[in-house]
């Protein structure tokens, strides 16, 4: 059994403990130190302070859950997406400020939201521009009626809430990641580096992930010949031979979402294995509860989001899919 040796990127790895096999479709990400977060020109005050963190050896998915490995949990399950069941006027308030009033009986229908991009080049500062509450999107019809996934069977599921993807993960006998476990494991062994592939900026002529190409969000010049998701193993793989851990879908972590969470932690040389905070925190969503995503997706440009880096976080209600929002699994050694 293999134990250790050097990945196509030259760096050196060391395999999971003896007897323990590596389960189809996982790769073993190397225990060890990193330092988590960032201070460099593309950070957000929620990468700040980087620190020390040492995470335990896992194995993670090597690519995002497909709607094909999606719809064998379903079928398997007859499981219920979030997005196909009708919200509660109750859900809407719990997570709306007081005094907010309820929601007319027509938004009340099972649906998502659908990036839809606008005609024209549009201000930056409101979202609802070219996200559209869509009656009918699910992760079986990403655009909602008349749009399928039978041509998207290896493209990442997406439209699925971080319930959606923790009930797939326990029916896989599997968890999501923690918030230290992904980044370690996106870094890839290039650790304090930029980007997933190392310092040098994203390339349209040479495309390194699936990121947006053009004028955000109205203008996208398919340079990299995808407009939304692409299939799974579309790009090279990282360091520790992850695929597309920097844009194509975000992914759910396990962890609750604290925008001051990294400045909270106790000054400790090193960190061991946090599991993050437990509960969320973001003064700039005080009645919201969200968990934590990280990696960026299809819509990520430095005109607007930069968030396609290793060290970038993401705050998201666990009720909320989208059609930019997938997720991969990891799982622990077990004695």
């Amino acid at each position: 059994m293999k134990t250790g040796g050097t990945s196509a990127s030259g760096v050196m790895l060391s395999g999971p403990p003896a007897g323990a096999v590596t389960p189809t479709g996982m790769v073993w990400i190397p225990g060890g130190e990193f330092r988590m977060g960032s201070n460099d020109a593309l950070s957000w005050s929620d990468e700040k302070p980087p620190h020390q963190v040492f995470v335990d050896g896992f194995w993670l998915d090597e690519h995002e859950v497909t709607n094909r490995q999606f719809a064998e949990f379903i079928q398997a399950t007859n499981y219920v997406t979030t997005a196909e069941k009708a919200p509660t006027v109750e859900e809407i308030l719990a997570n709306s400020p007081p005094g907010t009033p309820a929601p007319p009986a027509e938004v009340l229908v099972p649906g998502s939201l659908v990036f839809t991009p606008p005609e024209h080049a549009v201000p930056l500062d409101n979202v609802a521009q070219w996200w559209v509450w869509t009656p009918g999107a699910d992760w079986k019809r990403p655009e909602g009626p008349g749009s399928n996934i039978d041509d998207r069977l290896d493209h990442p599921v997406v439209h699925v809430s971080w319930d959606d993807a923790a009930a797939f993960a326990k029916w896989a006998g599997k968890r999501l990641p923690t918030e230290a476990e992904w980044e370690r494991a996106s870094r890839g062994g290039l650790d304090g580096k930029q980007f997933v592939w190392g310092d040098a900026p994203p390339s349209e002529t040479s495309p390194q992930a699936n990121l947006w190409n053009g004028q955000f969000p109205h203008k996208n010049t398919l340079a990299d010949g995808h407009l939304r998701t692409a299939p799974v193993k579309s790009y090279p793989p990282n360091g520790f031979g992850l695929y597309d851990t920097s844009g194509n879908v975000w992914e759910w972590c396990q962890d609750w979402y604290d925008r001051e969470l990294y400045a909270k932690r106790p000054k400790l040389a090193v960190t061991p294995n946090p599991q993050g905070p437990e509960r969320s925190h973001d003064p700039t969503q005080p009645y919201q509860q969200l968990r934590s995503q990280r990696g960026g997706s299809f819509l990520c440009n430095d005109s607007y989001c930069s968030r396609y880096r290793p060290s970038a976080r993401h705050g998201c209600s666990p009720d909320t899919g989208m059609s930019h929002v997938g997720f991969r699994c990891a799982k622990s050694v077990t004695p």
